[in-house]
């Protein structure tokens, strides 16, 4: 089942076009993998699928949801899409368990005993079931976003968001949280992810989009697309990621 739906999707900003009729559908546990260069117009597209940015023109079909500028109907798109940026946007002066607390408690109506429950629950998913009453400042980069993740799927969503998630880390800590995404993988989550992790695009990816100039270039399997890319675009831009 079609669980992300994105018809012809146009957006700009000013005179720039920066998406230009992208396509994309996503069907149930699939994970897809949004790869290319920056400008490409890979978050943006992201964006509009939560309605962080309004699209120009197009359709967008999420977990059952039309998309919609009345805000009453995106809240509750957004309470089925949760959406993970490279900043933490963790809240410094709450400690973990509160951080991931707050959405459940103010936008579900959670009792907070039953909010409590399952931010340990989903701390408990990331690997990090101890740190509970740990603020961001006593955490690292990777235990951050982890953390970021667990506040996501504290929400139940139906669809994980990811947009270069791992940018700011090192390469042990962008482990850390790949070794989250896969296991989420593992567990039949629904995900599209913008990354620049080309190999753990191949291994965890169903299916790898390449994006250039805001148009869909090539896309296909992840191991088929990777092994024999078609373009020399795409074979360019892969030469340059593992370069």
């Amino acid at each position: 089942m079609s669980v992300v739906v994105a018809k012809n999707i146009r957006k700009s900003f000013g005179p720039l076009e920066v998406l230009k009729g992208v396509s994309v559908t996503v069907e149930g546990g699939e994970v897809v993998a949004l790869i290319g260069r920056s400008g490409s117009g890979k978050s943006t597209f992201l964006r509009c699928l939560n309605g962080l940015e309004t699209i120009d023109s197009g359709t967008v079909e999420i977990a059952g949801h039309a998309m919609s500028r009345k805000p009453s109907e995106l809240r509750q798109l957004r309470r089925d899409v949760g959406i993970v940026f490279q900043s933490y946007n963790l809240f410094p002066h709450l400690t973990a368990g509160e951080n991931i607390m707050l959405a459940p408690v103010r936008v579900l109506g959670q009792a907070k005993a039953a909010a409590r429950e399952e931010a340990v629950r989903c701390l408990g998913l990331v690997g990090l079931a101890d740190r509970f009453d740990s603020y961001p400042d006593m955490m690292s980069g990777g235990q951050q976003q982890r953390v970021a993740i667990a506040r996501s799927l504290a929400m139940r969503p139906k669809v994980l968001l990811f947009d270069e998630v791992t940018s700011a880390l090192d390469p042990e800590l962008t482990g850390e949280v790949l070794n989250v995404i896969e296991n989420l993988a593992k567990q039949g989550m629904t995900m599209i992810l913008v990354t620049h992790e080309m190999g753990f695009a191949r291994r965890v990816a169903n299916r790898t989009i390449y994006m250039k100039d805001g148009v869909i270039h090539e896309e296909g399997p992840s191991a088929e697309l990777f092994a024999r890319p078609r373009t020399p675009e795409l074979i360019g831009f892969l030469r340059s990621e593992s370069a």
